[in-house]
This record gives C-alpha cells, structure tokens and sequence, in this order.
C-alpha cells in the first residue's frame, strides 16, 4: 500500500475515533452492504427455512406461517392487488385457506442468497366452478435476522389452468 493511501486511511480513522469515539452506539449506521450478516440469513440457512415455511403453508398452519413472519411483516399479492402487513397478515392468510380450502404449493426452482430468497412455485386448487386449477408463481423474500421481511407474490393466478372439465 502507498504511504499517501496509508495516511489518508489513517487520518480518515483519527476523525471517526474523534467524531464517534470507540462506542459502536453513536457509530452512523452503516449501509446494508457493509453491515454484518446474522448467520440465521446465510443462504443455506434460509433454504432450510423456506423449506419449513412452504410446509406450514400446505399444512394451512397459521400460527406456524407467522412464527417466521419479522414484525410488521408486509405480505404482498401483486396479482391480485392485495397488502397486508403486521397483524393482518395472519387472518388475510387464514381467508386465504377458507376460500381455498384444497390449496397446495409444489416447488419448482428455489434461488437463495443471503438475506433473499425467490421461491418459484406451482399452486394447485379447486376453483368455485368446481373444477381443479393450477397456476405458476413467485414469492420474493427478503429476510433479517432469520424472519421474512416481506413476501411478494407474482402469479399467473389471474388466468389459471383447469386439470379436469
């Protein structure tokens, strides 16, 4: 390293030290990027909890769904122009299940990295028709300290396929 280099990092260190002092509280926080990464978002961690996450939603288990829901949590259907978050995310699930009471979730693809994961999936259900019907979607989850953020849907819900006629 050059000694120009060298000394502008260490000036650069003596007006942080001056400015915050050595207590990480009055520290600015410091930019997604540069912060450090709970190791429960570490992208095979989240894998494993996506995992369990898609099974609590085929077992229609509310209660379970919302113990890996961070508070505040947004749940978002893009497709069918529904938000909810925090504590109406659980009932807005739970009508979910009312209305779709044979709904099931296979995966297709699951792309994780840390702190994201994006799910693709194909959901199958009766419709009031009574006829069976499946459709393809995403969720995208961003996650922190090992809860779901947020989860975005994107599906193809809107124009289904009949299984049987």
């Amino acid at each position: 390293m050059s000694t120009r280099i060298t000394h502008d990092l260490e000036i650069g260190l003596r007006k942080y030290r001056t400015e915050f002092g050595s207590d990480p509280a009055r520290a600015p926080r410091r930019s997604a990027i540069l912060a450090r990464m709970d190791p429960r978002d570490a992208a095979d961690v989240l894998e494993q909890t996506i995992g369990r996450y898609n099974d609590a939603w085929n077992a229609h288990d509310v209660d379970t769904i919302l113990t890996f829901h961070a508070p505040g949590m947004v749940f978002e259907n893009h497709t069918a122009a529904d938000r909810v978050e925090g504590d109406a995310v659980g009932p807005h699930i739970a009508g979910i299940f009312e209305r779709s009471p044979d709904l099931r979730f296979t995966g297709r693809r699951l792309y994780a990295r840390d702190g994201l994961v994006v799910s693709e999936w194909t959901a199958t259900a009766t419709n009031r028709a009574g006829q069976r019907v499946e459709w393809d979607g995403i969720d995208v989850f961003p996650f922190e300290n090992g809860l779901i953020l947020r989860k975005d849907v994107y599906s193809s819900s809107h124009a289904p396929r009949v299984l049987d006629e």
